[in-house]
């Protein structure tokens, strides 16, 4: 894993906080998005005020979270593409499953997090394929009522739904699948919508987002 850039960190994050707030963003979470990077990013983000980590592989989030210090533990968006046979290892570590896409997928969360004896419930958004492309994970807009209901009635508190902007990054795309998303959520009643990365995330606040997630632009390059 890399080591972050962390020297200007808490500027970077307060840069992105006014350009969310000059996009007409209020109360918009800050994720900052730590995969590929070593333990001291998530050590830097809750340093510097960050509202959670988002991490994409599950070997990282095991080895990351067993070097982190409990004190320094922000909420942890898992917002990769799910496996389901890797439920079971994160199930304790993730408190927001943003990647949820399919019924096998929540009928394992429901199952490896013990929703009938949790004293809080599971946190789940599920991610829409808001651009049309087959590489990317998601469902269609069509399903998410499905997906929804199905998700409610295993235990699941769905709090929102997720999705990642058009790989081409044209604007006028960009903005139609963020309003696809808001107005999906709307619809449905669902409050969070978590929307937009470096590249695009003034345009998601711009049509709704609630949360963004953060990488490069906080801790420089992977490589």
């Amino acid at each position: 894993m890399n080591a972050p850039n962390l020297e200007f960190l808490a500027e970077r994050v307060s840069q992105i906080r006014a350009r969310i707030a000059n996009a007409g963003g209020q109360s918009v979470k800050l994720i900052a998005v730590t995969k590929s990077f070593d333990v001291s990013a998530m050590v830097g983000a809750f340093s510097a005020g960050c509202d959670g980590v988002g991490e994409n592989y599950a070997q990282e989030v095991i080895v990351k979270t067993s070097e982190l210090s409990e004190h320094q533990r922000l909420p942890l968006h898992f917002i990769g593409r799910l496996q389901s046979n890797k439920i079971k290892a994160l199930a304790s570590l993730v408190d927001v499953w943003e990647s949820v896409d399919r019924v096998s997928l929540i009928n394992e969360i429901a199952k490896r997090s013990d929703v009938a004896t949790r004293v809080t419930p599971v946190q789940i958004m599920l991610q829409v394929n808001s651009t049309n492309e087959p590489d990317k994970g998601g469902c269609e807009p069509s399903e998410v009522a499905n997906l929804l209901a199905t998700a409610v009635s295993s235990g699941l508190d769905v709090i929102g739904l997720m999705t990642v902007g058009p790989t081409n990054n044209d604007p006028k795309q960009t903005q139609s699948a963020f309003a696809l998303v808001r107005k999906i959520a709307d619809d449905l009643g669902l409050k969070q919508k978590s929307m937009g990365m470096t590249g695009d995330f003034e345009t998601a606040v711009e049509q709704g987002s609630t949360a963004v997630r953060i990488g490069s632009a906080l801790f420089g390059t992977r490589f």
